[in-house]
């Protein structure tokens, strides 16, 4: 047990880290953490909840990471059922710097499918880094029924957070293809094309999924066949356009 007391400088950086200048909140939280304080625990998971600043909020969770995890993880576990989403959310992203696997069980369906998009996009990604090798069939499982969610953004963190967790995903995803859904059949399939091919960009895995869902796969292959031909034939033209212009 790490011992929780207060140094001297501990009242001036917590009046800081409340200050109306980000800047100046920044320079506090960047202070903490070059001098860990276990007596700023409280005052640096308070402010994690709150502050309205991206990289404030990101050196926050720095100096939090500066604490021993023995005393920084029950804290932080506290956070994750806040009735805030963004407690919830930044004590997530803390847990998938810390990285210990301990807290797996703390990722619960609940955060998952948490309603605030960003709780459920930062649970996705600290379940994947935290699930150990016998729990990510269960987890995909979970994951799955996520597909079709939220706007492009969601829909592209959930296909990362699957493609991470590798082959183990396919099966699941070839069922969520078949889905009566639209919306989840075409995400099943984006995923599925992004696992087997990395460097293919989402926005053209999910158009060509959408080509399948719509058309079925043999239209769809012809319906691509068929551009492909076009863009064969209309290529000596351009390039009589070309020479004809020199």
């Amino acid at each position: 047990m790490v011992p929780i007391n207060p140094t001297p400088a501990t009242p001036h950086l917590a009046q800081a880290l409340h200050a109306a200048d980000s800047s100046v909140r920044l320079q506090a939280a960047l202070a903490v953490g070059t001098n860990p304080d276990p007596g700023l625990l409280e005052t640096l998971v308070e402010r994690c909840a709150v502050e309205p600043d991206f990289f404030v909020r990101d050196m926050l969770s720095w100096a939090l990471l500066r604490l021993p995890p023995q005393v920084t993880l029950p804290r932080i576990r506290r956070e994750l059922a806040s009735e805030r989403s963004q407690a919830r959310s930044q004590a997530l992203h803390t847990l998938s710097k810390i990285g210990d696997r301990s807290a797996w069980p703390w990722i619960t369906r609940e955060l998952l499918r948490d309603p605030d998009d960003e709780v459920a996009r930062t649970a996705w990604r600290v379940a994947v880094v935290l699930v150990p090798e016998e729990d990510k069939p269960g987890l995909v499982a979970e994951l799955v029924t996520q597909l079709g969610r939220g706007e492009r953004a969601v829909r592209l963190s959930l296909s990362r957070a699957l493609v991470d967790l590798g082959e183990v995903i396919e099966p699941a995803l070839a069922e969520a293809a078949t889905s009566p859904d639209p919306a989840v059949a075409a995400h099943a399939r984006a995923t599925g094309l992004l696992l087997h091919d990395p460097e293919a960009g989402f926005d053209a895995a999910l158009e060509e999924a959408r080509r399948v869902v719509l058309l079925g796969p043999e239209r769809a292959a012809a319906a691509a066949a068929a551009v492909a031909a076009k863009a064969v034939l209309t290529e000596p033209e351009a390039a009589g356009e070309e020479a004809a212009a020199c």
